[in-house]
Protein backbone atom coordinates (compact mmCIF):
# COMPACT_ATOMS: atom_id res chain seq x y z
CA UNK A 1 0.00 0.00 0.00
CA UNK A 2 2.79 2.21 -1.14
CA UNK A 3 2.02 6.46 -1.08
CA UNK A 4 1.59 8.60 -3.92
CA UNK A 5 2.37 11.90 -2.35
CA UNK A 6 4.47 13.97 -0.52
CA UNK A 7 1.74 14.71 2.15
CA UNK A 8 -1.42 12.66 2.17
CA UNK A 9 -4.94 12.34 3.79
CA UNK A 10 -6.02 13.64 6.62
CA UNK A 11 -6.88 9.75 7.41
CA UNK A 12 -8.62 8.58 10.44
CA UNK A 13 -5.79 6.18 12.03
CA UNK A 14 -6.99 4.04 15.08
CA UNK A 15 -4.22 5.23 17.00
CA UNK A 16 -3.86 8.91 16.09
CA UNK A 17 -7.28 9.89 15.09
CA UNK A 18 -7.41 12.67 11.75
CA UNK A 19 -3.84 12.11 10.89
CA UNK A 20 -2.24 14.26 7.99
CA UNK A 21 1.08 11.76 7.11
CA UNK A 22 3.74 12.91 5.33
CA UNK A 23 6.04 10.57 3.31
CA UNK A 24 9.57 11.24 3.41
CA UNK A 25 10.51 8.58 0.82
CA UNK A 26 9.63 7.91 -2.71
CA UNK A 27 6.01 8.01 -4.04
CA UNK A 28 6.20 5.30 -6.13
CA UNK A 29 8.50 3.13 -3.91
CA UNK A 30 9.71 1.72 -0.75
CA UNK A 31 13.22 2.82 1.60
CA UNK A 32 13.62 1.13 5.12
CA UNK A 33 16.37 -0.56 7.12
CA UNK A 34 13.55 -2.85 8.36
CA UNK A 35 11.75 -5.11 6.24
CA UNK A 36 9.30 -6.16 8.74
CA UNK A 37 7.18 -9.42 8.15
CA UNK A 38 3.63 -7.25 8.67
CA UNK A 39 4.79 -4.14 6.36
CA UNK A 40 1.83 -2.73 4.92
CA UNK A 41 3.94 -1.57 2.18
CA UNK A 42 5.29 -5.39 0.93
CA UNK A 43 8.41 -6.05 0.86
CA UNK A 44 11.80 -4.08 -0.15
CA UNK A 45 12.50 -5.67 -2.67
CA UNK A 46 9.36 -4.90 -4.45
CA UNK A 47 9.60 -0.82 -3.39
CA UNK A 48 12.98 -0.48 -5.61
CA UNK A 49 11.57 1.56 -8.51
CA UNK A 50 11.59 4.95 -7.55
CA UNK A 51 14.62 6.37 -5.35
CA UNK A 52 14.18 10.60 -5.18
CA UNK A 53 13.63 11.99 -1.88
CA UNK A 54 10.96 14.95 -1.37
CA UNK A 55 13.47 17.95 -0.97
CA UNK A 56 12.73 20.46 2.17
CA UNK A 57 11.39 22.67 0.43
CA UNK A 58 8.94 20.16 -1.35
CA UNK A 59 7.57 18.97 1.86
CA UNK A 60 6.63 22.67 2.88
CA UNK A 61 4.83 23.62 0.01
CA UNK A 62 2.93 20.90 0.02
CA UNK A 63 2.01 20.65 3.99
CA UNK A 64 1.30 24.09 3.99
CA UNK A 65 -0.92 23.78 0.84
CA UNK A 66 -2.67 20.99 2.24
CA UNK A 67 -3.01 22.67 5.90
CA UNK A 68 -4.62 25.80 4.62
CA UNK A 69 -7.06 23.06 2.14
CA UNK A 70 -7.89 21.73 5.28
CA UNK A 71 -8.27 24.89 7.18
CA UNK A 72 -10.52 26.20 4.47
CA UNK A 73 -12.65 23.52 4.51
CA UNK A 74 -13.19 22.86 7.69
CA UNK A 75 -11.19 19.46 7.73
CA UNK A 76 -10.28 18.93 11.74
CA UNK A 77 -6.34 17.30 12.11
CA UNK A 78 -5.46 15.79 15.26
CA UNK A 79 -1.45 15.05 14.06
CA UNK A 80 0.44 15.63 11.32
CA UNK A 81 2.07 12.63 10.82
CA UNK A 82 5.31 11.29 9.40
CA UNK A 83 4.98 7.74 8.10
CA UNK A 84 5.12 6.85 4.69
CA UNK A 85 7.00 4.03 2.70
CA UNK A 86 9.39 2.99 5.11
CA UNK A 87 12.07 4.88 7.95
CA UNK A 88 11.19 8.51 7.71
CA UNK A 89 14.59 9.15 9.47
CA UNK A 90 16.02 7.35 6.81
CA UNK A 91 15.91 11.16 4.92
CA UNK A 92 19.02 13.19 4.79
CA UNK A 93 17.73 16.19 6.00
CA UNK A 94 15.39 14.83 8.58
CA UNK A 95 15.94 17.40 11.06
CA UNK A 96 16.11 20.14 9.19
CA UNK A 97 12.25 19.14 7.79
CA UNK A 98 11.09 18.45 11.59
CA UNK A 99 11.90 22.19 12.38
CA UNK A 100 10.17 23.17 9.15
CA UNK A 101 7.42 21.61 9.93
CA UNK A 102 6.96 22.18 13.79
CA UNK A 103 6.96 25.95 11.97
CA UNK A 104 3.82 25.55 9.98
CA UNK A 105 1.96 23.62 12.18
CA UNK A 106 2.58 26.37 14.67
CA UNK A 107 1.52 28.84 11.76
CA UNK A 108 -1.40 27.00 10.14
CA UNK A 109 -2.52 24.22 12.68
CA UNK A 110 -1.89 25.11 15.93
CA UNK A 111 -3.98 22.48 17.67
CA UNK A 112 -2.70 19.43 15.75
CA UNK A 113 0.03 17.32 17.21
CA UNK A 114 3.28 16.30 15.43
CA UNK A 115 4.02 12.23 15.00
CA UNK A 116 6.95 10.20 14.01
CA UNK A 117 6.51 6.95 13.40
CA UNK A 118 10.07 5.41 13.56
CA UNK A 119 11.59 1.62 13.66
CA UNK A 120 14.23 3.69 16.73
CA UNK A 121 17.34 2.32 14.48
CA UNK A 122 18.96 5.54 14.45
CA UNK A 123 18.16 7.26 18.11
CA UNK A 124 21.79 6.43 19.00
CA UNK A 125 22.66 9.43 16.33
CA UNK A 126 22.38 12.60 18.17
CA UNK A 127 21.07 14.73 15.26
CA UNK A 128 17.86 12.52 14.64
CA UNK A 129 17.61 11.74 18.69
CA UNK A 130 17.04 16.12 19.19
CA UNK A 131 15.04 16.11 16.10
CA UNK A 132 12.70 13.66 17.48
CA UNK A 133 12.79 14.86 20.46
CA UNK A 134 11.36 18.09 19.48
CA UNK A 135 8.23 16.88 18.36
CA UNK A 136 5.31 16.03 20.58
CA UNK A 137 4.49 12.49 20.05
CA UNK A 138 8.04 10.62 19.42
CA UNK A 139 6.28 7.04 18.83
CA UNK A 140 9.09 4.23 18.29
CA UNK A 141 9.29 0.75 17.60
CA UNK A 142 10.67 -2.37 19.50
CA UNK A 143 8.57 -5.30 18.58
CA UNK A 144 11.25 -8.38 20.02
CA UNK A 145 13.67 -8.28 23.06
CA UNK A 146 16.76 -9.92 21.50
CA UNK A 147 18.28 -9.39 18.07
CA UNK A 148 18.00 -12.96 16.97
CA UNK A 149 13.60 -12.34 17.35
CA UNK A 150 14.33 -9.42 15.59
CA UNK A 151 16.04 -10.95 12.98
CA UNK A 152 12.59 -13.29 12.82
CA UNK A 153 10.11 -10.27 12.71
CA UNK A 154 11.59 -6.85 11.54
CA UNK A 155 14.42 -8.21 9.36
CA UNK A 156 16.72 -5.60 10.12
CA UNK A 157 19.54 -4.40 7.83
CA UNK A 158 23.30 -5.81 8.47
CA UNK A 159 24.58 -3.89 11.80
CA UNK A 160 21.24 -3.77 13.68
CA UNK A 161 22.06 -4.24 17.47
CA UNK A 162 19.31 -3.83 19.98
CA UNK A 163 21.89 -2.38 22.72
CA UNK A 164 21.86 0.13 20.56
CA UNK A 165 18.88 1.18 20.35
CA UNK A 166 17.83 1.08 24.14
CA UNK A 167 20.75 2.93 24.99
CA UNK A 168 19.40 5.72 22.40
CA UNK A 169 15.95 5.33 23.93
CA UNK A 170 17.89 5.71 27.48
CA UNK A 171 18.65 9.62 26.13
CA UNK A 172 14.61 10.39 25.94
CA UNK A 173 14.37 9.75 29.90
CA UNK A 174 10.79 8.55 29.33
CA UNK A 175 9.40 10.89 26.92
CA UNK A 176 8.32 8.91 24.01
CA UNK A 177 5.95 6.45 23.54
CA UNK A 178 6.80 3.25 22.68
CA UNK A 179 4.97 0.89 19.50
CA UNK A 180 5.19 -2.55 19.62
CA UNK A 181 3.15 -5.23 17.05
CA UNK A 182 1.96 -8.52 18.70
CA UNK A 183 1.31 -11.28 16.36
CA UNK A 184 1.93 -14.53 15.99
CA UNK A 185 3.91 -16.05 13.09
CA UNK A 186 6.46 -18.75 12.22
CA UNK A 187 9.04 -18.78 14.30
CA UNK A 188 7.69 -15.97 16.61
CA UNK A 189 4.79 -15.21 18.83
CA UNK A 190 4.78 -12.27 20.79
CA UNK A 191 2.70 -14.04 23.48
CA UNK A 192 5.72 -16.52 24.09
CA UNK A 193 7.35 -16.43 27.27
CA UNK A 194 11.04 -15.22 25.98
CA UNK A 195 9.26 -12.67 24.03
CA UNK A 196 6.84 -10.88 26.35
CA UNK A 197 8.70 -11.08 29.67
CA UNK A 198 12.06 -9.89 27.71
CA UNK A 199 10.15 -7.02 26.14
CA UNK A 200 8.34 -6.71 29.54
CA UNK A 201 12.02 -5.99 31.54
CA UNK A 202 12.68 -3.88 28.17
CA UNK A 203 9.54 -1.91 28.84
CA UNK A 204 10.80 -1.51 33.00
CA UNK A 205 14.44 -0.18 31.77
CA UNK A 206 13.08 2.20 29.21
CA UNK A 207 10.18 3.51 31.40
CA UNK A 208 7.84 5.04 28.29
CA UNK A 209 5.04 7.43 28.93
CA UNK A 210 2.82 5.67 27.18
CA UNK A 211 2.80 2.66 24.91
CA UNK A 212 0.60 1.71 22.14
CA UNK A 213 0.15 -2.05 21.59
CA UNK A 214 -1.53 -3.29 18.19
CA UNK A 215 -1.59 -6.27 16.29
CA UNK A 216 -2.08 -6.86 12.60
CA UNK A 217 -5.31 -4.46 10.90
CA UNK A 218 -3.53 -4.80 7.48
CA UNK A 219 -2.90 -7.25 4.67
CA UNK A 220 0.45 -8.48 4.74
CA UNK A 221 3.56 -9.67 2.68
CA UNK A 222 4.12 -12.71 4.65
CA UNK A 223 2.32 -15.69 5.06
CA UNK A 224 1.04 -17.59 8.37
CA UNK A 225 0.77 -14.42 10.29
CA UNK A 226 -1.97 -14.09 13.14
CA UNK A 227 -3.45 -10.89 14.85
CA UNK A 228 -4.61 -11.45 18.53
CA UNK A 229 -7.85 -9.75 19.77
CA UNK A 230 -7.62 -6.99 22.03
CA UNK A 231 -8.65 -9.25 25.27
CA UNK A 232 -5.62 -11.44 24.57
CA UNK A 233 -3.13 -7.81 24.53
CA UNK A 234 -4.73 -6.81 27.09
CA UNK A 235 -3.56 -10.08 29.02
CA UNK A 236 -0.48 -9.80 28.36
CA UNK A 237 0.10 -6.24 29.57
CA UNK A 238 -1.78 -6.39 32.29
CA UNK A 239 1.05 -6.48 34.65
CA UNK A 240 2.57 -3.73 33.19
CA UNK A 241 -0.63 -1.69 33.57
CA UNK A 242 -0.57 -3.01 37.23
CA UNK A 243 2.76 -1.32 37.37
CA UNK A 244 1.09 1.92 36.22
CA UNK A 245 2.38 2.03 32.73
CA UNK A 246 0.05 3.68 30.03
CA UNK A 247 -1.18 1.16 28.13
CA UNK A 248 -3.04 1.69 24.89
CA UNK A 249 -4.28 -1.47 22.88
CA UNK A 250 -5.39 -2.46 19.66
CA UNK A 251 -6.36 -5.44 18.68
CA UNK A 252 -8.11 -6.97 15.88
CA UNK A 253 -11.88 -6.44 17.43
CA UNK A 254 -11.11 -2.41 17.58
CA UNK A 255 -11.96 -0.50 14.46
Amino acid sequence: MLREETVFGPIRSRRLGSSLGINLLPVRGKLCNFDCIYCECGWNRDGREDKVLPTPDQVRDALGRKLLECGRDGVSIDSITFSGDGEPTLHPRFPEIIDAVLTLRDRLCPGAKVSVLSNATRVWKPAIREALRKVDNPILKIDAPTDALAAIINRPARGYRLARVVEGLKRFEGDFILQTMFLSAPGFDSSAPEVLEGWKALVRELRPRAIMAYTLDRPAPAEGLRPFTTAQIEAMVAPLRDEGFHITVFGKNNT
